[in-house]
């Protein structure tokens, strides 16, 4: 006998022509959800970038280390023309996933030799908006360097787009037809057995960051390096219906990203790239409505979205419908609970390459 769903349950299958099955949210316009979805690499690093502009437009937004500590944005946009995003930023190996999984566009600026000629290669490299498989491509533009803080006006933080571009351009290459995004169940209902949640700290090494639930509006409101994190665009705060932080294993590879602390004499030092393992399966802790839930996360072959089971039931973990953040962390990294309802965890960083 199948197993009946859950009352008020969206998804994973069959969603209504007017949910966007991203966040399970319907839209006032259901052709907005006639189109690919999108993911743009965004900065996150010197602080000085921030406010970034979009990121409270997204429907899903991943957080991942890059390299030396700091981390960095790969942010997928469906249901809203966010008019400004950006800074744009440089690929990492986690963007060969993300797009797959997603059936999504990707626009990015710059990326090593070694994740570039990887991104060329691609099963998905015809979806790519970028410099460097476009030079000059007139949906970035660069914003004048006197128009960001002082202390951030180095060329590689003025590259910024449009998801309303993007997408247009999209349209002229016949490849921004509707996509089949099937694997995500949502609920309004929050699901039993969960922990209380008040806040969430993820210590990255340069990027502190920290979600706390204002129960009044039924979202987690960010905070990066202390300060409330704002929107540049909207000039609103960063929220999340969903904060999810997967715990997925971090390989360092031989790609190298950078050449900060290199030897010449001995060949060592510098940054390398980390290959972030998002496929078969491992745990995940889901925050919604003030609460925190252990899942697994499972991801069954490259083109599925990432999915969530709830070990208890055996079923698809239901997320909160609206946007969801995933924290991207080492596998081994620790989860504390400093006080009653806060939780903190602490990633590890891999072993640099010798």
């Amino acid at each position: 006998t199948p197993t009946p769903t859950p009352a008020g349950q969206i998804g994973p299958v069959a969603f209504a022509p007017d949910v966007n099955p991203l966040t399970g949210e319907t839209v006032l316009d259901p052709r907005v959800l006639n189109r690919r979805p999108l993911a743009i690499k965004i900065s996150n690093f010197p602080p000085c970038v921030r406010p970034q502009s979009g990121l409270s437009l997204a429907d899903l937004v991943f957080e991942h280390y890059a390299e030396g500590g700091a981390t960095r944005f790969t942010a997928l946009f469906l249901s809203h023309d966010a008019r400004k995003v950006g800074s744009i930023r440089s690929a990492r190996l986690i963007d060969l996933e993300l797009p797959a999984m997603y059936h999504s566009l990707f626009a990015f600026s710059g990326a090593s030799d070694g994740v570039l000629n990887r991104l060329k290669e691609a099963d998905f490299k015809d979806w790519i908006i970028s410099p460097e498989f476009e030079p000059g491509h007139p949906a970035l533009y660069r914003v004048p360097k006197e128009s960001l803080p002082e202390d951030c006006q180095e060329q590689e933080h003025t590259l910024f787009t449009g998801a309303d571009r993007l997408w247009a351009d999209a349209d002229k290459k016949g490849i921004n037809a509707r996509q089949a995004l099937t694997g995500m169940a949502f609920n309004p209902q929050p699901p039993p057995r969960g922990q209380t949640a008040a806040s969430l700290t993820v210590a990255y090494t340069a990027a502190y960051v920290r979600w706390n639930y204002d129960a009044e509006v039924g979202r987690y409101f960010r905070y990066a390096d202390g300060r409330t994190h704002m929107d540049a665009l909207t000039r609103t705060p960063i929220t999340a219906a969903n904060v999810i932080v997967i715990f997925v294993h971090h390989q360092t590879t031989d790609i190298r990203e950078d050449f900060v602390g290199y030897d010449p004499r001995t060949k060592s030092g510098g940054s390398y790239s980390l290959e972030i393992q998002l496929w078969g399966a491992g745990p995940a802790l889901v925050y919604r409505d003030g609460q925190m839930y252990r899942v697994t996360w499972l991801r069954q072959d490259r083109s599925g979205v990432l999915g969530l089971v709830d070990a208890s039931t055996g079923r698809l973990f239901p997320l909160k419908p609206g946007n969801t953040w995933f924290e991207l962390v080492n596998l081994d990294s620790p989860l504390s609970q400093p006080n009653a309802g806060s939780w903190k965890v602490a990633p590890t960083t891999p072993t640099p390459m010798p």
